[in-house]
């Protein structure tokens, strides 16, 4: 059983001496003393961590002789006991002895306890402080070598060699392009659809420039409502608006020395593009609710799903901003540009979903993989990663077979649905539950009127029966989308 902490009772009044050590015996080792030479030779001979000292004493004041202990034993928190309360004399106490609660008379047994407790915690933190002081500046070299070995293991997680390809893949010409423009300190724009690694990109960049060892700090600016986006950004000051408790440092701020990534740029406001403009050319910005100017030096890379140029002609997106951002623009192609790279990818993730979730399997039937490989993977490398994880999830045997794929992906075939996972009706499973094989045949129905109909929405909902907002959700499940460059009429 572990030793209660101590703690020291000092008055000249023994009826309050044994009212106060009875109340405190219950959690706490109590010492009493009548006075300040008495109590000198407690604290000399033990351990104490607090005290409660009577003001009005013979001879020194508590005041004084908590002076003489603070100098003495700094360590030990220190508290008065007085029924006097005059502001005065409470600021001379705190500023010449350093008290850390004044307890006023009559006190209540609650308060009494609660105090002990607290000053003793403070003892206890402050000796761990000192201590963890005293280890970091004993070992430098150990935590700079634990820096430096962290440092270099995320700069291999995040270089242009980790990002998965082939060969011949078309991502080879935009990662020689992103590794040149690495070496200069120059904003970059990353374009590409959703979910084809624009943030991976953007990590490598950060990694491989002179700028690795400061932060990398990520903001997607179109998942923050506009009027938040700028507090999130530059910061606000406390009361600056409804909510804002307390002062807070923006995500600028906290890049500074390294890089800030904004993703999803082109989602930004009118509004607010006016307003990253000027920091964008002044490099210095206003937290909400001050007039003060900050100064920072951060890189800013920027993506997008959206054609910034088009953008720009069309008068949603300010012509100068995109200038600023765009002295280096990468354009990361398509997963459906990139079949070759599908096995590669497939075969990485399914590794790393293996050994996340502690499962093993040999991989893939030839089968699963050549639909794999057909699909055309609308949501790219992150549709693939979640495709990959549900057949993990699924799996019983020690390969992933084509009866593990989504539905849209399951059938195999040729024609214009093989284009989109689903193929003809002769070739649903002739094994597998009944729920997996009326999936596939529902998506196969799907598919061939909608091509028959032209991809008018409208018109495929009337003939199926269906809502509009029902085809949807069909249409979504099985991941049935339109060939690039078909229109979709609604």
């Amino acid at each position: 059983m572990s030793t209660p902490p101590s703690v020291l009772v000092i008055d000249d009044e023994p009826r309050s001496v044994e009212v106060m050590a009875r109340i405190l015996r219950e959690e706490f080792d109590v010492h009493v003393a009548s006075g300040a030479a008495e109590a000198r030779g407690i604290l000399e001979a033990n351990w104490i961590q607090a005290i409660f000292c009577d003001q009005r004493m013979p001879g020194l004041t508590g005041v004084q002789f908590l002076s003489e202990v603070r100098d003495r034993w700094p360590d030990i928190v220190r508290m008065i006991v007085t029924g006097y309360t005059e502001p005065d004399d409470m600021i001379d106490a705190i500023n010449a002895a350093g008290i850390y609660q004044y307890i006023t008379k009559p006190w209540h047994p609650d308060q009494l306890l609660l105090a002990a407790r607290n000053a003793t915690h403070l003892f206890a933190m402050q000796r761990d402080h000192e201590r963890l002081s005293l280890e970091l500046r004993l070992a430098p070299p150990a935590a700079e070598g634990r820096l430096v070995r962290q440092r270099e293991r995320v700069r291999g997680s995040y270089h242009f060699e980790s990002i998965i390809r082939t060969p011949t893949s078309p991502l080879n010409e935009t990662c020689r392009q992103a590794a040149k423009a690495a070496a200069f300190d120059i904003p970059v724009l990353i374009q590409g659809e959703t979910g084809t690694g624009k943030e991976l990109m953007a990590r490598a960049l950060h990694y491989a420039s002179q700028r690795d060892t400061g932060a990398f700090v990520a903001v997607n600016c179109g998942a923050i409502p506009d009027e938040l986006l700028e507090s999130e950004l530059f910061g606000h000051r406390k009361g600056a608006f409804t909510g804002a408790h307390a002062n807070r440092r923006g995500l600028v701020e906290e890049a500074d020395g390294g890089t800030l990534f904004l993703d999803e740029i082109g989602d930004i406001s009118a509004a607010f593009q006016v307003k990253l403009l000027r920091f964008l050319q002044e490099g210095e910005f206003r937290a909400l609710g001050t007039n003060e100017t900050t100064r920072v030096d951060v890189r800013v890379l920027a993506a997008t799903h959206r054609d910034l140029r088009e953008e720009v002609r069309a008068g949603r997106f300010r012509e100068d901003l995109y200038f600023r951002l765009s002295a280096m623009v990468l354009t990361i192609p398509p997963l459906r540009d990139r079949p070759d790279d599908v096995r590669v990818l497939a075969n990485h993730l399914l590794d790393a979903a293996c050994l996340r979730h502690g499962r093993h399997v040999r991989g893939f039937t030839p089968d699963t993989m050549a639909a794999l490989i057909r699909h055309d993977w609308p949501g790219n490398v992150r549709e693939l990663q979640n495709e990959v994880l549900r057949m993990l999830v699924l799996a019983e045997q020690d390969a992933l077979g084509v009866e593990l794929l989504s539905p849209g992906l399951r059938a195999t075939g040729d024609g214009d649905g093989a284009r989109h996972g689903v193929g003809p009706m002769d070739s649903i499973p002739h094994t597998g539950p009944l729920q997996q094989r009326m999936d596939v045949l529902e998506a196969q129905i799907l598919m061939e009127t909608i091509v028959r109909c032209g991809w008018n929405k409208s018109l495929t909902a009337r003939e199926l029966g269906l809502s509009r907002v029902g085809l949807r959700a069909k249409l979504d499940r099985y991941g049935i989308v339109p060939n690039a460059g078909q229109r979709t009429i609604q």
